[in-house]
């Protein structure tokens, strides 16, 4: 089973005209759950603090699959789909934590930042060998149809 990286509920000011999401707060959402990611790899306040690395987030495709209301609570669960010296590829699934409903999925590419030198840099040991383990925990789990896909309109 994937980590959950974040779970919360739907917040007042996040709600919009119609009830429902609205479309950045899904990402908000994933944006903390990529903060709870730093911290299973060791980057988290104190790793920052201690090393100057951080991650950034390059690219981002985000797939809406449901409507979310007000007062739902929803969690994120993390998949780790591949990683290099300093780059992350990672999927978030965002459900609700009532019917386990999948309401949208994102992946994204990360980036490990040297945030003195103000430029990529390679994980440091600690940090690398996490993520070295958490990929070994989930090889051989099926990956979404969401990942990989391209936006684009069908040739006429």
């Amino acid at each position: 089973m994937l980590p959950i990286t974040y779970r919360t509920l739907v917040q007042a000011d996040w709600v919009d005209y119609n009830g429902h999401l609205r479309d950045a707060y899904y990402l908000l959402i994933c944006s903390f759950a990529t903060d709870g990611l730093m911290d299973l790899i060791g980057l988290d306040e104190a790793g920052r603090g201690r090393t100057g690395h951080t991650l950034y987030t390059l690219e981002c495709h985000l797939n809406f699959l449901a409507e979310v209301k007000l007062g739902v609570e929803v969690q994120v669960r993390t998949q780790l789909l591949g990683h290099d010296r300093k780059r992350l590829h990672i999927h978030h699934v965002i459900e609700r934590c009532d019917d386990g409903q999948t309401v949208a999925e994102s992946e994204q590419m990360l980036m490990n930042i040297d945030t003195a030198a103000g430029r990529s840099a390679a994980f440091g040991a600690h940090v690398a060998g996490r993520v070295v383990e958490l990929g070994e925990s989930q090889l051989g789990m099926a990956r979404s149809a969401y990942v990989g896909r391209t936006i684009g309109l069908p040739s006429a």
